[in-house]
């Protein structure tokens, strides 16, 4: 249940094998003939910063609100789109680092018992086979204490390893089959390399983004050879007729350092000296995953948990970035959605299950993003809207970018980015106790509130935060008009109350004595409670509104149900669930991240035979082969948000026994889970009765 097997190489990018350790990551092919290794680095994006702050959009803010506000929508969405967007419209996108192919001399003939598979306990790749009566075997690791990918390649039989490399940028070549018999070599292998270069036993690429000032990236690889004969030509590294080899692979880019070529090199050469690589490697890993077990009888289910929790760990650790939309694991120049930071709930997933799964270190990098976007955020509420505080729309990118992505109607123009990822410091807060963490923080906090602050406005007595959206649906008015800009949204509402309630709650333990504070308390309860509509289920907009996709994705109403607290009473819930009923019964749940937040809501509700029900479908309709979540194409939330339900399942925020138990999984045990208030639990249940329960 710890291991994804093959029993053939594979074919394409969603059959192979991920790796990582943070900044760095790779999928694994496992050919043959060819060895590729795609690569990514977590600081590869185009471009450099920009002010893309519309110079028409505070002026246009009042014209907006008057046009919502007389019920004239079409010209309130014209005014967004021309005046609210960004200038550019597109914020910086993710791109790959390259690529390292390791060419094998010889065919594909003879081979058998042939084996690929990714060791979640170990985390690490090996790939095995015969050929000719000789066994080839290959282990491949990402290490964070060292900083390097590592390639172990071994063979039972002395001289019977001969191979060369190929390090190199551009799209991944459309021939893994024998080298000898290719008559087009390397074809577009380094169509976005500026240099590449053998120096003595390395190979050492450089290469720039596009874009002014774009990030400019050093690789390099260094291969140590036992036996045989080895040669530098070209840009290659050949090996003939040794007994075993190691490939070591580091790459860094100038968002991290000043003298890109020294810092790869340097560390590949400490990484050649040390022989602990593998032991150093397992032992740093093991100390974070081993920190909770899980069993169920539900090998797949358990798998899956055992795959989210291994690519938090490969992909988000202290001094890297956050996981964007495919963590460090593209393989685009151009990929779906920039592969950017998308915060109306796709970045906020990839961190759901952190605390719980007791990785607290692995939610860090998303808080420095956070700090990078605070100085940004402030000066888009300011030069935006004419207003204080922190504000952010519903993307960002490497560079902290807080204006809004895109001219969307339906998803550029919502202002809650900030308020949302402000709520994962509370979480982190109050999963590790950690007062001077709060403390830190709390600032950020507060500028995130201000900024709501100033944008609301009153009528009746109740809150309206506006222009909003409701990510990312649409609805239709009486008279045949579609609309996407509202009025005030149930999401609006239900975020702003968690962050308000967080910031007097963080106050009562900090005692700052901060004068904002009093007008978060003040307008805390002015916000408006989620309301029911004529059909029983939760309203999303302030109107009651015919939805124009009834089966949408997004089920931004229901926040407050998870990972929100606000729909707390019976009526809500049972409101929750006859939303969820409409969404579904119209073919909603069709993307992998909206199947797995269906399965965090039903576990909220208590409904373990729902939750399993959605399990099941993410299983059959939204994973690859390699088990990454297809969208599609493949979006990495997917597989963190299945994490989550299936904890939010079997143990309560702060210890509730079994929640929401299925009967498939009767009998389990579960150890180490983290609650609210930094304690640990332990259980063991025997037909759906908990036996045993330790919280430490």
């Amino acid at each position: 249940m710890t291991k994804i097997e093959f029993t053939k190489p594979s074919k394409d990018w969603n059959e192979a094998l991920p790796i990582g350790n943070g900044r760095m990551g790779a999928m694994v092919y496992g050919g043959v003939s060819t060895e590729l290794l795609q690569l990514n680095n977590d600081s590869v994006w185009y471009g450099c910063p920009k002010d893309r702050i519309n110079p028409s959009a505070k002026d246009s803010l009042p014209l907006i609100r008057k046009a919502l506000d007389e019920g004239r929508i079409s010209d309130a969405q014209e005014l967004c789109a021309f005046c609210l967007s960004a200038i550019p419209e597109t914020q910086s996108h993710y791109e790959p680092l390259g690529n390292l192919y390791i060419l094998f001399e010889g065919d594909e003939s003879n081979v058998t018992e042939y084996r690929r598979e990714l060791d979640l306990h170990d985390s690490e790749v090996r790939i095995s086979y015969v050929k000719d009566g000789i066994r080839f075997e290959r282990s491949i690791i990402a290490s964070y204490p060292d900083n390097v990918i590592a390639i172990s390649l071994k063979s039972s039989a002395p001289q019977s390893l001969s191979f060369h490399t190929q390090l190199s940028r551009g799209k991944i070549t459309w021939d893994l089959g024998p080298y000898q018999k290719q008559v087009y070599r390397h074809p577009n292998y380094n169509t976005y390399v500026d240099d590449i270069i053998n120096i003595d036993d390395m190979t050492y690429m450089t290469a720039t983004s596009g874009g002014r000032d774009g990030i400019t990236m050093g690789c390099a690889i260094k291969v140590i050879s036992q036996g045989g004969m080895f040669q530098s030509l070209g840009n290659s590294l050949k090996v003939e007729k040794a007994d075993s080899a190691l490939i070591l692979i580091s790459s860094t880019t100038s968002f991290y350092d000043d003298d890109i070529k020294s810092a790869v090199m340097d560390t590949l050469t400490r990484a050649s000296r040390k022989s602990d690589l593998w032991d150093a490697h397992r032992k740093d890993y093991k100390s974070l995953f081993d920190r909770t077990s899980l069993e169920l009888p539900d090998e797949e289910a358990v798998r899956l948990f055992e795959f989210g929790k291994y690519l938090t760990i490969s992909g988000s650790r202290k001094g890297s970035q956050p996981l964007n939309l495919q963590g460090i694991w593209n393989k685009d120049f151009d990929p779906m959605w920039g592969s950017k930071y998308t915060i109306n709930i796709n970045a906020e997933m990839n961190y759901w299950p952190c605390e719980s799964l007791d990785l607290p270190e692995c939610h860090l990098p998303l808080f420095d993003l956070i700090d990078r976007m605070r100085p940004r955020g402030n000066e888009v509420a300011s030069r935006m809207y004419g207003m204080r505080g922190f504000v952010a729309h519903h993307n960002t990118d490497i560079w902290a970018d807080c204006a809004p992505q895109d001219v969307c109607l339906s998803s550029s123009y919502w202002i809650m980015g900030a308020a949302w990822l402000c709520l994962h410091i509370w979480d982190h807060y109050s999963y590790t106790c950690d007062v001077e963490f709060l403390k830190e923080k709390f600032p950020i906090m507060l500028e995130a509130s201000q900024f709501l602050l100033d944008y609301m406005t009153e009528e009746n007595g109740q809150i309206i935060f506006y222009p909003s959206i409701s990510p990312e649906n649409e609805y239709r008015l009486p008279n045949g008009e579609s609309g996407c800009v509202c009025k005030g949204a149930s999401m609006d509402d239900q975020i702003a109350y968690e962050l308000f309630d967080r910031c007097i709650r963080a106050e009562e333990i900090l005692k700052t004595g901060d004068p904002l504070v009093s007008e978060i308390s003040e307008a805390l309860s002015k916000i408006r409670k989620p309301s029911i509509a004529s059909d029983g289920s939760v309203m999303e907009w302030h109107e009651e509104y015919e939805e124009l996709d009834p089966g949408h994705r997004h089920i931004s109403h229901l926040f407050g149900l998870f990972p929100g607290h606000t729909i707390d009473s019976d009526e809500l819930k049972r409101a929750s669930r006859v939303t969820l009923d409409k969404r579904l019964s119209a073919g909603g749940g069709h993307t992998g991240w909206s199947r797995a937040w269906i399965i965090n809501m039903y576990a909220a509700l208590g409904d373990g035979e729902k939750a399993y029900e959605h399990i099941r479908l993410l299983i059959e309709k939204s994973l690859l082969p390699n088990l990454f979540d297809d969208h599609p194409p493949f979006q990495i939330d997917g597989n963190f948000g299945l994490v989550s339900g299936i904890i939010r399942m079997l143990v309560g925020e702060t210890g509730e026994e079994l929640p929401a138990l299925p009967s498939k999984w009767k009998d389990g045990a579960l150890k180490g889970f983290k609650i609210r208030g930094g304690k640990k639990v332990d259980l063991v249940w025997k037909d759906g009765k908990v036996i045993d329960k330790k919280i430490y």
